[in-house]
């Protein structure tokens, strides 16, 4: 590009002759180099490649896309908060409201038990320090034992313990029916009777007991009993006898 070019050019743009001069003057520009730094600028330009004109445009639908996206962002962020606040606020109940039942159940056992065995001691126990996820160990003496384990204890002596714990459990809130299927099968005769005084006194506090049984002491504590005859082979047929009326007619007789 010639002289002459490069003059039209500035004085196209208007700029000041003798201001430019001076501060060419001043800054020591080497005017010989200027050539090749505009080829290099040019060239730079070059590989930018065609001008997007839809590149604002562009601009502004990504700034839109983002701002969406840092909302959606800043609500999952909130709600994982309030999940964990929530989840937080569960487990201090569930503490408070699993404590509060492992006592009074571990306190109605307690009880239960000496009255079934008539004497002894059994409790619970958490296995682990989180109270969540720790499990419960039953520990259970009868009278004259010191066993460490209920794995010790005769068959017997491990239903009774287990009738204890169910009817402890059953304490905390009764229902206004119980069914109880064999439960007195592996109990001997003492412990039979036992077990027919307890669901008798739980019987009078609102629970009536349903129970499957072909022990005669477990019987004996019935008020009414339901059972199946075979008259005729191959023909079974419902017999109920109410106990009060049977006694009644019997004073009669």
């Amino acid at each position: 590009m010639g002289g002459a070019q490069y003059l039209e050019q500035l004085t196209a743009a208007g700029v000041d002759m003798a201001a430019l001069g001076a501060q060419i003057d001043a800054d020591k520009v080497k005017l010989w180099g200027l050539q090749g730094e505009i080829d290099r600028i040019q060239r730079e330009i070059a590989a930018l490649g065609a001008v997007n004109l839809a590149a604002l445009d562009e601009l502004a639908t990504a700034r839109e896309r983002k701002t969406f996206l840092d909302a959606q962002c800043a609500d999952l962020n909130d709600a994982i908060k309030t999940l964990e606040d929530a989840i937080h606020k569960i487990d201090l109940e569930t503490r408070d409201l699993l404590g509060q039942t492992f006592n009074q159940v571990n306190a109605h056992f307690g009880r239960m038990f000496p009255s079934l065995f008539g004497g002894g001691n059994a409790r619970l126990v958490m296995t682990g320090d989180e109270f969540l996820d720790a499990g419960v160990l039953v520990m259970a003496q009868p009278p004259g034992k010191k066993n460490s384990t209920i794995h010790l204890l005769s068959g017997g002596e491990k239903a009774l313990t287990a009738i204890a714990l169910v009817f402890a459990i059953f304490l905390l809130n009764p229902a206004p029916f119980c069914l109880l299927d064999e439960v007195d099968a592996p109990l001997d005769d003492a412990n039979t009777e036992r077990y027919a005084r307890l669901v008798a006194e739980m019987s009078h506090k609102g629970t009536q007991f349903l129970f499957i049984s072909h022990n005669k002491i477990a019987m004996e504590m019935a008020e009414q009993l339901i059972g199946v005859t075979m008259q005729e082979q191959g023909v079974s047929r419902i017999v109920a006898v109410d106990m009060d009326a049977a006694l009644s007619l019997a004073e009669v007789v």
